[in-house]
């Protein structure tokens, strides 16, 4: 099928029926990778109980499908022009439904954590490659709107999966949060096989297979040592300093050489437009203190108001809301007016949402803590990916595939640092107000389990302060993300001369 990017349809600025078809295509493989990150973390203590392996061992499940996301990502901006963006994602796919298979026959607890690596080495190509071929297909002018399609699951995911695994977990199997994929999978492959057009590989350069060697292991001992410090509640071990600081000397090591590789394995060079770079800053200042503020939640009603997990994860259904509400005219306002305009609006809704977090106590209302979810929801609707369009905004069409992939290695990295800041910060609010009781130590899984019924009332208020003191940390990583986005662009998309393009 051919789609004209020169401008909207005939008739008005909205998706036209081709974009929208792609658009689902693009949703339902993104919802796979995205929920699985989240809906597997209520299951780990089955897991460990099934297989008779410690948590030390058993959260390698998730932490191992981190560090497959991260180690793939780089390669989707090189594989997408040497495969072409169709193969690419309908092969993503594949892999992730076969590691699901996989994943949910595993016999042992080494078995399923190489199933997740599998599984992640699929999920981590499926986002970037699908935002590339929604990009192209849609054009400059209606990017905004495009990225709020996408960011649905990235908005539901987090909400949705907790749910989810829960009802799995409690009513079925654990073994069924994997085998859901499979049918999933396959109606993305037979759809993706007849919406999406298929597309002749432009392979322009090799592959900088130095960049790789420096950049996909870089980044897998970043977050391998900033997931074992937030685990372990201190970043002083050998281990953990070794791992954070040498992936950091790594990932330097290739913005080195991306500035002086001739064909880098992603062109940082986009980053000195001032859209890209302000769009980056803005998304890894939001990124560190959603995500990390993401992981509060669900742990106070669990902790401090002793709800399970699967009403701790309805309890979280109100953001999923607010961000339903403005999601879609957060798209259309940033293809009309900029997404400047709007980024600053969604953030201010953010940090009034977050506001009332911070004054959370031991019986804060549910009323309350629902309207600041919904606050927090709208906003989180009108800033990440309208974050994202403005970056979107200046390139060409040739430019978008990598630097869909340099955005989502961004948002990667920015949530797993503020996942484990935030860790870190109320493992140490709790062990000052507990000195002699959970945290001191222990890292924030001992932090914030078993919890002896009979004390439950003497140590919640002290625990649900250290919950409100951690959310104002997250609170001023919000604010700074002010100072970006005000350098983002303030007027809507040009719109290019017509000029057919067939679709990815």
């Amino acid at each position: 099928m051919t789609v004209p990017t020169g401008g909207p349809p005939e008739g008005g600025d909205g998706l036209d029926r081709g974009v929208l078809a792609v658009a689902a295509v693009v949703v339902l493989g993104a919802v796979m990778s995205i929920l699985d990150v989240t809906v597997v973390n209520v299951a780990l203590k089955h897991l460990s109980a099934d297989f008779n392996a410690p948590l030390s061992t058993i959260q390698w499940v998730a932490t191992g499908y981190t560090l497959a996301l991260a180690t793939v990502i780089p390669i989707t901006g090189w594989a997408c022009d040497r495969f072409g963006t169709k193969r690419l994602y309908m092969l993503s796919i594949g892999l992730f439904v076969i590691g699901s298979a996989l994943a949910g026959a595993a016999w042992s607890a080494e078995s399923l954590i190489v199933f997740r690596v599998l599984q992640g080495l699929g999920g981590g190509m499926i986002m970037p490659a699908g935002m590339t071929i929604l990009t192209q297909a849609a054009g400059p002018q209606r990017v905004g709107q495009v990225m709020s399609v996408v960011g649905i699951p990235m908005l539901l995911g987090p909400i949705t999966g907790p749910i989810l695994g829960g009802w799995l977990v409690d009513d079925i199997s654990w073994r069924w949060i994997f085998y859901i994929n499979v049918p999933i999978g396959a109606i993305a492959l037979l759809l993706a096989w007849k919406i999406l057009e298929r597309d002749t590989p432009q392979p322009t350069q090799r592959l900088d297979f130095l960049g790789l060697l420096l950049l996909s292991p870089g980044l897998a001992a970043l977050i391998y040592g900033l997931a074992t410090g937030a685990e372990r509640g201190a970043f002083d071990s050998a281990e953990v300093l070794g791992f954070t600081l040498g992936g950091a000397a790594l990932v330097i090591g290739f913005l080195v050489r991306a500035l002086t590789a001739k064909a880098p394995l992603i062109d940082i060079r986009l980053f000195k437009r001032r859209s890209v770079a302000a769009a980056s800053g803005t998304m890894v200042l939001f990124g560190c203190a959603f995500f990390g503020a993401m992981l509060l939640m669900p742990l106070y009603y669990q902790t401090v108001r002793g709800e399970s997990a699967f009403a701790s994860g309805l309890l979280l259904a109100p953001q999923g809301i607010g961000a339903m509400i403005t999601m879609p005219i957060g798209g259309k306002l940033t293809d009309r007016v900029g997404p400047g305009r709007v980024v600053l609006g969604g953030l201010l809704l953010v940090i009034v949402g977050m506001f009332g977090f911070t004054q959370v106590t031991a019986d804060s209302s549910y009323w309350m803590l629902g309207t600041a979810l919904v606050v927090m929801g709208m906003g989180m609707g009108m800033t990440m990916m309208p974050t994202m369009s403005a970056a979107f905004q200046s390139l060409s069409h040739d430019e978008v595939p990598r630097a869909s992939t340099a955005l989502n290695i961004i948002q990667q990295v920015a949530g797993s640092i503020g996942t484990a800041a935030v860790a870190v910060i109320l493992t140490n609010e709790l062990t000052d107000r507990l000195p002699g009781g959970a945290g001191e130590g222990g890292g924030l899984g001992a932090a914030t389990q078993d919890i002896p019924p009979e004390v439950q009332a003497q140590v919640a208020p002290p625990i649900a302060e250290a919950f409100g003191s951690t959310y104002w940390w997250a609170l001023a990583l919000l604010m700074l993300a002010f100072l970006p986005a005000l350098l983002l662009p303030r007027k809507r998309a040009e719109v290019p001369a017509e000029q057919p393009m067939v679709m990815h």
